[in-house]
């Protein structure tokens, strides 16, 4: 089936502690800027600098009204996203949804269901574009928590999509690495205009070259 999907932010998680600074709206890198295809590094420890990276994610993210959001799309080259699916999920849904939101770092998908949908899917890194891609059903992920335990879960739908999505940003992959050349080639006008900044968004951007553009 095809639904909109935009990988925006999410995850209220834990409070602030009485050590962590007052977070912050974090600017997004847009398409073109090396950060979104630099390698990332495994999270070897919890500490306050990890928790207000997570803080200040999760404000980025909800003021910009998403479910998803990838550490290089912050520039950060932590294996780190945060996830909240609540605002797409179908009522059906919801019932089978792990507690929302939800912080993953470190994470693995160790298993993909054969069956695959197709989703239409946006980026903050990317906005203003949306292309259907497809994308197994099921997937079962690896993954450690906010405080560094380890977990393991199976999940579908809405939030497999989701969670597929943002693992690419950490493989430094985009949704648009999955279109036809054909594809990429319509949209290569949108996506030098985007790399320049020249795109109207509620939320700072660094472009491509570094420079950056304030909220609209």
């Amino acid at each position: 089936r095809r639904r909109a999907y935009t990988s925006l932010a999410a995850d209220f998680g834990t409070r602030l502690s009485s050590t962590h600074l007052r977070s912050m709206v974090l600017p997004i890198y847009v398409y073109g800027h090396d950060a979104l295809r630099a390698d990332t590094e495994p999270v070897e420890e919890n500490s306050d600098a990890l928790q207000q990276l997570i803080d200040d994610m999760i404000e980025t993210m909800y003021a910009a009204s998403g479910i998803g959001l990838a550490a290089p799309q912050v520039g950060r080259t932590e294996r780190l996203f945060v996830v909240d699916v609540m605002p797409m999920a179908d009522e059906s849904e919801v019932r089978d949804l792990p507690p929302q939101p939800m912080v993953i770092i470190n994470p693995e998908i160790v298993a993909e269901s054969e069956e695959q949908t197709e989703f239409e899917e946006g980026c903050l890194s990317i906005p203003e574009v949306r292309e259907v891609v497809p994308r197994p059903q099921r997937i079962r992920l690896r993954y450690q928590d906010r405080e560094l335990n380890d977990r393991e879960i199976e999940v579908g739908s809405i939030l497999a999509r989701v969670m597929q999505h943002e693992f690419d940003h950490l493989e430094g992959i985009l949704f648009t690495d999955y279109l036809s050349s054909f594809r990429r080639r319509l949209l290569r006008r949108s996506l030098r205009k985007i790399a320049g900044g020249e795109v109207d968004t509620d939320y700072p951007l660094i472009t491509k070259d570094g420079e950056k553009v304030p909220a609209e």
